[in-house]
């Protein structure tokens, strides 16, 4: 990962309307809502009330009253994978989904409103990640970065970066920042000059299973006792916790599958 300045404003606050392109919101939708929410309560504090159901039953995770992120309950019909979604600001969901349709991505979800909250669309790149598009209306996104509990970074683990990020640039208007490295495939994805997301090329290393992913990254206070308390919870660890230029990380799972990873950064 890189680091993710300039995602929020004074106090850990995000912009009232995330720019277009920004990070904006994150989803996931699984079979077990009411277990998922006990799990993700005990480890983030995270509490619940009800969103929009427009794609069957749904909640928003609050952590002091604020918005964080959504859960949802997949339909019995659908086969997807469990995983963490992130969704990208969009001034105009339609036009950007047609976009990524052009640039050779695909639509799987909409464009469709979500009551008055906003519109969406659930999208793949042509590489298969699966991401999401926001044109937000009374529903903003995340209400409340930079404390323990709120999602931190968006990484998409990939074959290579470089016709990745060019999808990436051409959808959402990014700059890139390629990490000079001879061992490390590695773009930040920048607005205004500020890095808001990263893409990871790791070639036969992606997981057989999965395929190319985003990562979503949740800020905690401590990584050690994050990854205790999520074992004692009935999570997997992927990767223990390592140092990073950027904090202590480590690549985790939920009882359902669902991968995330959690930052304790740097004092």
């Amino acid at each position: 990962m890189t680091d993710a300045r300039g995602s929020a404003g004074p106090y850990g606050d995000p912009p009232a309307r995330h720019a277009p392109g920004a990070p904006c919101w994150v989803s996931l939708m699984v079979h077990g809502l009411d277990a998922t929410e006990e799990f993700y309560g005990a480890l983030f504090g995270w509490e619940f009330q009800p969103g929009p159901q427009q794609l069957g039953p749904y909640v928003r995770a609050l952590l002091d009253g604020r918005e964080v992120a959504g859960l949802g309950r997949l339909p019995p019909d659908r086969h997807l994978p469990i995983a963490w979604t992130p969704y990208f600001a969009s001034q105009n969901a339609d036009l950007t989904a047609e976009t990524v349709r052009s640039r050779g991505g695909t639509i799987g979800v909409g464009p469709l409103d979500a009551a008055d909250a906003g519109r969406l669309a659930i999208c793949s790149d042509p590489a298969g990640a699966v991401f999401g598009i926001w044109q937000s209306a009374a529903h903003l996104g995340t209400a409340v970065a930079g404390v323990p509990g709120t999602p931190a970074w968006n990484e998409l683990l990939t074959f290579e970066s470089a016709s990745v990020a060019k999808f990436y640039r051409t959808v959402f208007g990014y700059e890139e920042e390629p990490v000079v490295s001879a061992d490390l495939d590695y773009v930040a994805l920048l607005l205004g000059g500020e890095p808001v997301a990263g893409i990871h090329g790791v070639g036969h290393a992606l997981p057989r299973d999965r395929g190319p992913h985003w990562v979503t990254y949740f800020q905690v206070a401590d990584a050690d006792d994050a990854v205790d308390h999520l074992v004692h919870l009935g999570g997997q660890v992927l990767r223990p916790v390592h140092d990073t230029d950027h904090g202590r990380v480590a690549r985790v799972a939920d009882p359902e599958g669902a991968r995330f990873a959690l930052l304790q950064r740097p004092d």
